[in-house]
């Protein structure tokens, strides 16, 4: 099986009952207990690589009972387990694990007599790395009998990749020695006298190809914020602020802003380069997709995201055609691995790129930068990337010259879908059955209508006339096929896209959301759609549903055919702002806000799309990643879309909404980014204004 191959049945990933601790790309997930069995969907992982398989910690041989975990910022938590004492209601030892993640492990110790009397005790960690690729340990097809070689150290041991591949070691080092080491097995024999307590550390680094990775934090070093924590810190600081009459709409508001702080990843060889991974645990890497589309929501909070992905996806875009990465000149990116697996299906390379909508969507947030910053300099190196994208736009993604833009995966073990729907039975005809590709979907027409008109802003700013006009003209040309093409008379809405027969994929879905919100829908359009999108069979009451609950096919459970995901809905949100239905985009917002306080504050990647009126509460997906990050920034999607905020720098103009159905009393948005400066956006129900010193910019409300 590919592992970009997603298929639709719950997995066991992000069930209840595991911990989860996420620095960069470097995570560890385990059991409430702290302890990684080989065989769960549990390790520590570096550079998408299982680097530990199983740490247990045991007691006289027996494993510790749970008691709780508490956080301790962004990447440390405190386990408290006790020992297991089968006729004793009170703890008489307990052992409180203190973890810490950081380009690896730190996990000290802390085991404590709660008696009057001494206790000798045997305390024992066992530790091992099968190095399995993230993909197999994700879909459970990991090879649980395979052990690490052990090699003692002088402060602990070595465990070395058996198989040889990549010359991968893990280094575990142990503070103070043990008294006994057999094969993967440390133990200390404690005497502890009553009320004392005793501290035993281990860390846990890598080697790849001789590249040694030591870890953030060591046994040993004083307890100081690592640079993780200090860049994190600082930017919580940076970014812009809200405040709302409505708890929902603020309490998510500042979740958002915790979770895309913690998912955001550096390039080593660019330090001050910062990207947004697609989501924690399983996906800390870079995305074309979801990194540009979580970029361009959070621009109301923080321009950095949006530089730092233009710049990423621009240095890896496609220079050439590679039949296995699926690479194509100017292609950009679906998202790049690092383990073995990966790497031999790739040819030896980190990056794939089967994904047909990163590219128009790349040139869409250059231009939407340039809006916001008046960088043109920036911009205008960026520009020969984004004629790149443009150009495959043209030359590689209208397949068939029929003047939309399709997919059909070129190597066996690429995605069979590569639009943002990219399970294998994630386009359905309105009779239920699985589309095949070649596919052009609805969206993908949507970006590059909306890439088209980007550029020709672009061109307008660089006093390129001529090229305005060009891309301008191929924009209404699109448009045009476009809605007699895929427009359904009889269902309200748009075909899901059409298929290699140039016929509509013929089932109501919420990809026409994003039609709106790349704005390629006529304004005689958009009153049935808003009408469509929040109808029963779409809205559960909760969001939008991915397909319709009239489709023969829909299930509330599955991954791209019924379920429900809050980014999807935040983009129809967006899209019914733009086209002045404002009543019907409050009421997709106001319900997924609503599942926001019912999940504690955070929307989740998706969730079941059972109607409100059945069940009283969203039920979660048991796959779905938490944080993830578009399901994060779609608050502040929702935040700008309320306000209308319409920034053109270049043009000295920002754009602001009147007051609608759907305003909040009152929303602040205090410290946002225009350029240099720093202003503040309120909302309520007589309208948008701006607050601050504007220069010479000029605010329009229309």
């Amino acid at each position: 099986m590919s592992p970009w191959t997603y298929a639709s049945e719950s997995s066991r990933i992000g069930t209840a009952g595991t911990l989860a601790l996420v620095e960069g790309s470097t995570f560890i997930v385990s059991s409430p207990g702290g302890d990684i069995s080989p065989d769960q969907p549990q390790g520590l992982f570096m550079r998408d690589t299982r680097v530990l398989s199983t740490l247990t910690v045991t007691v006289d041989g027996n494993p510790l009972d749970p008691v709780s975990a508490v956080p301790r910022g962004p990447f440390s938590m405190t386990i408290v387990n006790r020992a297991h004492h089968p006729h004793q209601a009170d703890p008489l030892v307990t052992v409180l694990r203190h973890r810490h993640v950081g380009r690896g492990l730190l996990e000290e110790l802390d085991i404590a007599n709660h008696t009057i009397e001494p206790v000798s005790l045997e305390l024992a960690i066992t530790l091992d790395a099968d190095f399995a690729s993230l993909f197999d340990v994700k879909a459970g097809s990991q090879d649980t009998d395979v052990r690490g070689l052990i090699w003692p150290t002088e402060d602990g041991f070595d465990i070395h990749d058996p198989s040889g591949a990549g010359m991968r070691t893990t280094h575990v080092h142990l503070h103070p020695p043990p008294d006994r080491h057999e094969g993967w097995r440390a133990s200390w024999n404690l005497a502890l006298a009553p009320r004392e307590r005793r501290s035993i550390c281990v860390d846990v680094g890598i080697s790849i190809n001789g590249d040694r990775i030591k870890p953030a934090r060591r046994c040993g070093d004083a307890p100081t914020d690592s640079l993780p924590v200090q860049r994190l810190s600082n930017w919580q600081s940076s970014v812009a602020r809200f405040a709302s009459s409505d708890p929902r709409l603020e309490r998510a508001a500042a979740q958002a802003l915790t979770d895309l702080g913690v998912l955001r990843i550096f390039d080593p060889d660019h330090a001050e380069r910062v990207v947004v991974a697609a989501g924690a645990p399983w996906f800390m890497a870079l995305f074309g997709r979801d990194s540009i589309l979580t970029a361009w929501m959070a621009m109301v909070a923080d321009h950095d995201l949006a530089r730092g992905v233009l710049e990423a996806l621009a240095d890896t875009q496609g220079v050439r055609s590679v039949h296995a990465t699926e690479e194509q000149p100017g292609r950009i990116l679906h998202e790049v691995r690092y383990d073995i697996r990966s790497a031999n299906l790739l040819s030896g390379s980190s990056v794939y790129y089967g994904t047909v909508d990163a590219t128009p969507l790349f040139v869409m947030l250059a231009a939407e930068y340039l809006r916001w910053t008046d960088d043109r300099d920036f911009v205008a190196r960026l520009l020969p990337a984004v004629d790149g994208a443009i150009e495959w736009m043209e030359a590689f993604g209208d397949r068939n010259a029929d003047g939309f833009i399709e997919y059909e995966r070129t190597h066996e073990h690429g995605l069979a879908n590569q639009g943002w729907k990219d399970s294998w039975d994630g386009v359905r005809y309105g009779d239920g059955r699985v589309a095949t590709a070649p596919i052009a979907l609805a969206e993908v027409q949507a970006y590059a209508f909306g890439a088209y008109k980007a550029r020709s802003y672009m061109a307008r700013v660089f006093d390129d006339r001529a090229g305005a006009a060009a891309h301008d003209s191929r924009a209404a040309e699109l448009q045009h096929r476009f809605d007699q093409r895929f427009w359904l008379d009889d269902k309200g809405t748009y075909a899901i896209g059409l298929d290699g027969d140039g016929r509509p994929i013929d089932s109501s879905t919420s990809n026409a959301g994003h039609c709106l919100w790349a704005g390629i829908v006529p304004a005689h359009r958009s009153g049935i759609l808003a009408g469509t999108l929040t109808s029963a069979a779409l809205f559960s009451g909760w969001g939008l549903r991915t397909l319709s609950a009239d489709n023969p096919a829909f299930n509330p459970l599955s991954y791209h055919c019924g379920s429900v995901w809050p980014h999807d809905t935040a983009i129809a949100v967006a899209g019914l702002h733009r086209y002045g239905h404002h009543a019907a985009a409050h009421t997709l917002s106001s319900g997924l806000l609503d599942t926001a306080m019912a999940l504690g504050g955070r929307l989740p990647e998706l969730f079941g799309g059972f109607d409100r009126l059945e069940l009283p509460s969203p039920v979660p997906y048991p796959a779905s990643c938490a944080p993830q990050a578009w399901a994060a920034a779609s608050p502040l999607l929702i935040i700008r879309a309320i306000s209308g905020l319409d920034p053109d720098l270049p043009n000295r103009r920002i754009g602001l909404r009147p007051g609608h159905e759907g305003s909040p009393e009152i929303l602040r948005a205090i410290g946002v980014p225009l350029g240099t400066r720093r202003v503040e956006v309120v909302s309520d129900r007589d309208g948008s204004r701006l607050l601050g010193d504007l220069g010479d910019l000029r605010v329009e409300v229309n």
